[in-house]
């Protein structure tokens, strides 16, 4: 039976925080697959009976030490990554919310290499995905 006839086999949920703070945005660099190394929105996946609120907020807290208050969903999109025989390794459906912050110290934990608050300009010379960066500029431009 082939992965794409499994029916165990399927894409992940995951979820992202959009977290601004003083016209700065949150992005943390990815330290594991996928995207490992680019610079990306706090998240990761959701956990059996967590809503999509529930695994950001958990997700920013265990990555960066923060405390969020995630709310409505701004932005959808799949993440495919294939290998060099355009086998399938990856496969999440991400869901990326608006957030507040609440509290915390900012400090990289997990599994992020680096966790920093961003002016939108100095996003521009960032390595991150162009998902990524198209969200960041359409964030910017809606939100101030």
């Amino acid at each position: 039976m082939s992965k794409k006839n499994d029916p165990f086999i399927f894409p992940k949920v995951a979820v992202g925080a959009v977290v601004v703070q003083e016209k700065k945005i949150l992005l943390v660099k990815r330290l594991n697959p996928p995207q490992k190394g680019k610079w990306a929105v706090p998240g990761g996946s959701v956990e059996l009976g967590e809503t999509l609120q529930e695994a950001a907020e958990r997700e920013i807290r265990e990555e960066t030490g923060l405390l969020i208050k995630a709310k409505k969903p701004i932005h959808v999109f799949d993440l495919i990554e294939t290998d060099e025989k355009g086998q399938t390794r990856f496969h999440y459906v991400i869901i990326d919310l608006s957030a507040d912050l609440i509290g915390g110290n900012l400090k990289p934990a997990d599994d992020v290499s680096d966790a920093r608050w961003f002016d939108l300009s100095d996003t521009y010379a960032l390595d991150m995905s162009k998902i990524t960066r198209e969200l960041i500029q359409k964030f910017f431009s809606h939100a101030f």
